[in-house]
């Protein structure tokens, strides 16, 4: 293991800015230089949302001297959003929804990405598919659900009544927050 999890930063694709998403990215993994320097690596992720963390990853071992990263992604490509709690993006914001594989692999940088299939995926649980929710993965959501009353209802509202000069004061916090 070449990296060394800092336990006190969560998902990273939960913060509501790219700003925050960045700065837990490069506070999340600590690298060890010397495990990776003149080798192959291969970064096996859980999944890939937007790539912010991946992404970094890659860059951060091909800088160390890794000659090769490699992605192995535990999960199909996420393609839909949650709407049942997990809080993923709206399809515009994810990776997979807008992009083939090939084109993820380059934004990454890495040598080589491979995701694991939806059978894969369930055969490794040795349970049936029906067992499983796979509406992230396929579009295909077990129960009905309104677009337009999803759990950001109340942040567009609030957004389409701030004033432009209140976002900017609260991006500018944010940013402050972040210099410390």
């Amino acid at each position: 293991m070449a990296f060394i999890r800092n336990h006190y930063v969560g998902r990273s694709f939960l913060q509501p800015t790219q700003l925050i998403r960045d700065f837990n990215v490069r506070v999340k993994l600590n690298l060890i230089e010397s495990l990776v320097k003149d080798k192959r690596v291969v970064i096996v992720d859980d999944s890939i949302v937007r790539g912010t963390t991946c992404a970094t990853r890659v860059k951060t071992l091909k800088e160390a001297g890794a000659k090769e990263v490699h992605v192995a992604v535990s999960c199909p490509p996420h393609q839909y959003p949650c709407v049942y709690g997990i809080d993923f993006p709206d399809r515009s914001k994810l990776m997979a929804a807008n992009n083939t594989v090939d084109e993820i692999r380059k934004f990454l940088n890495a040598d080589s990405l491979h995701y694991l299939s939806q059978e894969g995926m369930v055969a490794a649980t040795g349970q049936k598919k029906e067992a499983f929710c796979m509406a992230c993965y396929d579009g295909k959501y077990p129960v009905p659900y309104d677009p337009l009353l999803d759990k950001h209802i109340i942040e567009r509202r609030r957004r389409s009544t701030q004033t432009l000069g209140e976002a900017a004061a609260k991006e500018n916090e944010q940013i402050k927050l972040l210099q410390v």
